[in-house]
């Protein structure tokens, strides 16, 4: 069983073959895919899934806070399962990818920032728009 299928489970969620047909797509995922992407990769293992029951099941999980949608600014709505360890995002404008990190130094700065503000941080999303930079700049 998947991640994404196991915590179907425990939200006690019903699995249909097509809705686990997803799960195991998105569990495979290493990239941040859309809907039309999923539903690239599902209809490759089952030819009868629809985009629409793909954009139905992707809404499902996401209510279910077991999917967390990103919109990184290129008209699509993007997903990775929610609950992994904190991360942040630098989305490359050029190419699109995707590139996830952590920093420390910048975690820290965040709560000094929101403690300076007189706040305490209890979430946050960063997310870092670049292009590459040439060999020559």
């Amino acid at each position: 069983m998947n991640r994404i299928e196991k915590a179907c489970q425990e939200k006690g969620m019903r699995m249909t073959g097509q809705r686990r047909v997803i799960a195991q797509v998105i569990s495979q995922a290493d990239d941040h895919p859309d809907v039309e992407e999923l539903h690239k990769r599902a209809a490759a293992i089952d030819p009868h899934i629809s985009i629409a029951t793909v954009y139905r099941t992707v809404k499902l999980f996401e209510d279910a806070g077991i999917l967390e949608r990103h919109d990184f600014r290129d008209g699509r709505a993007r997903y990775e399962p929610a609950g992994e360890t904190h991360h942040d995002h630098l989305i490359d404008l050029n190419s699109g990818e995707v590139i996830e990190f952590s920093s420390p130094e910048i975690e820290a700065l965040q709560e000094k920032i929101a403690r300076e503000l007189g706040y305490k941080l209890v979430d946050h999303r960063l997310e870092l728009y670049a292009v590459k930079i040439s060999g020559d700049e």
